[in-house]
Formats: C-alpha cells, sequence, structure tokens
C-alpha cells in the first residue's frame, strides 16, 4: 500500500545510487623514495595495503632512497606519516657487520688461544708424568745410616 496520502497513485520516490563513487579516498598510503644518483626521479607508489606500503618503504631503504610515506587526507591532501633515512640505515647496518666481524675474530682468537693453552698444558702434564714414571722405575737411594733425621719437624719423642 502507498503511505503517499497526497498522491495515492503515485509510486513513491527511490532515489537510485549514482554509478560513480563520489567519497573522498581516505585509505591510500604514497611512498616516495629519492636516491642520490637520481635525485629528480623519485619512486612513487601508490597503495591503500598498509602491509604493501611498509614493504616498499623497507626495500627502497635498503636499496639506498630516502623514503617518504604519506597518508591521504583527501581531495588531494598528504599527511607524513614517517620517514626513512636509507643512507644512514645502510652505514649503521655495515658498521653493525663490520662490528660482528670484528667481535667473531676476537671470539675465534680466543678459542685458538685457549686450545693451545690447552694442549701445551697437556703437554706439560705428559711430560711430568713420564718424569714421574722414571722416577719411579729407579731403585731406592740408600741413606745415612748415623740415625740421624733429615726432616726439618720431629715429634718431641723422637728428639
Amino acid at each position: 500500500m502507498n503511505r503517499n496520502r497526497k498522491h495515492p497513485e503515485r509510486a513513491p520516490h527511490r532515489r537510485r545510487a549514482s554509478a560513480t563513487d563520489r567519497t573522498k579516498n581516505t585509505k591510500s598510503f604514497r611512498v616516495t623514495g629519492s636516491w642520490d644518483k637520481r635525485p629528480d626521479r623519485p619512486a612513487i607508489k601508490v597503495t591503500s595495503n598498509k602491509h604493501a606500503r611498509d614493504r616498499a618503504a623497507r626495500e627502497m631503504a635498503e636499496q639506498g632512497a630516502y623514503v617518504i610515506v604519506e597518508k591521504h587526507r583527501g581531495y588531494g591532501e598528504w599527511r607524513t606519516l614517517y620517514e626513512l633515512d636509507g643512507p644512514a640505515l645502510l652505514a649503521e647496518r655495515r658498521a653493525a657487520e663490520q662490528e660482528q666481524r670484528r667481535r667473531a675474530a676476537d671470539e675465534r682468537r680466543a678459542v685458538e688461544q685457549e686450545e693451545a693453552e690447552r694442549l701445551a698444558a697437556a703437554e706439560q702434564s705428559a711430560r711430568d708424568r713420564d718424569a714421574l714414571a722414571r722416577l719411579m722405575v729407579r731403585p731406592p737411594v740408600a741413606r745415612e745410616q748415623c740415625g740421624r733425621r733429615d726432616a726439618r719437624h720431629v715429634t718431641g719423642a723422637q728428639r
């Protein structure tokens, strides 16, 4: 039944949705990377996926680009979310790798030195065992038969 009391014979007006989307786009991101080698030709990647945005920014920074990540505010306005200094990150990574290599070399050197000390101690103990074995094979030596004690201290009853 038509609820329009004034013109009951007419169908109520139903507004059709237009084919074009007039909403402002606020879900897109723009990643701009510029390199020192070619400052006049920056790489621009526009995406609505934040994972793709972060991946693109990370890849550009790993290639040595200065990266600016922006979010669309609507109607052609962009707001900077964050910036990545690719050359500084690369220099920091190289310094960390050099430090890690230096630490590994120091550790390797310490292990080799410890191994050499252990081998030297094993050889010394082997020499000591050989000397003791030779000493044990010798016949006993006859001491003076005068009854004199060679000990530094004797008990009171034996004086």
